[in-house]
């Protein structure tokens, strides 16, 4: 099952985490967007365990959408790029 996780982060340095915790499951495709094609059950949840212990509940959010494979071929995509984000994380060392 294909697994969309979308997130509003208001910290920078919590983003970076969350997004470094989802590149090792899903490919971004757009700058607050993941999606994990092949994510089991247990994948999932172990996924969504870890990102909800990082983000502060009162401030942050994060919505996941399953989607069926049906509704998964469904997808359209309009604009530049061919639908992924290359990972590269900016960082600077101090």
């Amino acid at each position: 099952m294909r697994t969309v996780i979308a997130f509003d982060i208001s910290s920078g340095r919590v983003r970076y985490r969350v997004v470094k915790a989802l590149v090792e499951f899903a490919q971004r495709v757009q700058k607050s967007v993941f999606e994990a094609p092949e994510l089991d059950r247990a994948a999932y949840l172990r996924l969504r365990s870890r990102l909800e212990g990082l983000i502060d509940s009162d401030t942050d959010a994060i919505r996941y959408y399953q989607l069926c494979e049906s509704c998964a071929k469904r997808i359209e995509e309009h604009g530049c790029g061919p639908g992924t984000i290359p990972m590269t994380l900016p960082f600077e060392i101090l």
